[in-house]
């Protein structure tokens, strides 16, 4: 049960109520947005709460025990801090939503009702969709390592300790032609060998989509013409000129970690652990080096 402030229930039981919905959305990069269904802005908790035309939300599926509650929201893309743009470049995704209950006529008298992260958005020409997704969701997501043959760091993290800073390690080059979306041949890596940045991260620094990163799905150099594969278009066209930077990739294994980054002390998986050949095989009499007794000889 819900124990409300003294101040809302107080407005409650008057029977002519002033409410709305607030929602604030922290994304992971920090930044704070708010927003609600009311005419006009609304201020607390140090966010503004920009009145959203359009905005409507589903109601919430709640269920005993630790289902996923979720609802969803629906809005019109007409906001200078919500964009299509934004939600193109992955910016909300898995960002942290607050839902909140308020009486506009004085915001001191609000409840929190519910709070979670985004899950899908869906995006048309005009509006957006998203599922918001209950705390249990978080139940539901794997935790703490894996006993596993690839390494579970992230190349250049802490735990890792590769830097990828190093000239070995990172590249910078220009466009030089579009085939597609995600298909570009470029310049200025001529210096690497092929497949080096595949598995990597290619991060723009000028052109429409400067500051924005994406992964590069494949990196090959054949003679003297150099292609990166991107693994999702970007949000905003890419143009012939446009400059980047590009780190190098890594697929997790243990052969890469030694010969590539010569980092095999800091390597997080574990290669020796036995496989599922070891556990399907059997002795075999033909082998002289088994004598037909134990599977470890």
């Amino acid at each position: 049960m819900r124990v409300l402030p003294a101040g809302l229930q107080e407005h409650l039981d008057t029977g002519t109520t002033t409410l709305c919905w607030c929602w604030r959305v922290i994304r992971a990069d920090g930044v704070t947005l708010g927003f609600t269904d009311h005419d006009h802005d609304l201020i607390f908790d140090g966010t503004t709460f920009e009145a959203a035309s359009g905005f409507s939300a589903s109601d919430v599926e709640s269920t005993v025990g630790l289902g996923v509650d979720n609802l969803d929201v629906e809005s019109v893309l007409r906001s200078g801090t919500l964009n299509e743009d934004d939600l193109a470049a992955g910016l909300f995704d898995g960002a942290a939503v607050e839902i909140f209950r308020v009486n506009w006529g004085d915001t001191e008298q609000r409840v929190l009702i519910r709070a979670g992260h985004l899950g899908e958005v869906t995006r048309g020409r005009h509006s957006f969709r998203a599922e918001v997704r209950g705390l249990a969701h978080e139940l539901q997501q794997p935790k703490g390592r894996l006993y596993q043959f690839g390494c579970d760091a992230d190349l250049g993290d802490a735990r890792c300790t590769v830097d990828l800073e190093l000239a070995a390690f990172k590249g910078t080059g220009s466009v030089t032609q579009i085939d597609g979306a995600r298909v570009l041949t470029v310049s200025g890596l001529d210096a690497f060998a092929s497949d080096w940045f595949t598995r990597g991260l290619l991060t723009w620094t000028g052109g429409a989509n400067a500051g924005r990163k994406m992964e590069i799905k494949l990196h090959t150099k054949a003679d003297s013409t150099v292609t990166i594969e991107l693994w999702q278009r970007m949000s905003q066209p890419i143009a012939v000129a446009d400059a980047f930077t590009v780190s190098a990739g890594c697929d997790k294994q243990f052969i890469t970690c030694r010969d590539k980054f010569n980092n095999a002390v800091n390597f997080r998986g574990f290669p020796h652990i036995p496989g599922n050949d070891f556990a399907v095989s059997y002795p075999n009499s033909d082998d002289p080096q088994n004598d037909g007794g134990s599977l470890f000889s």
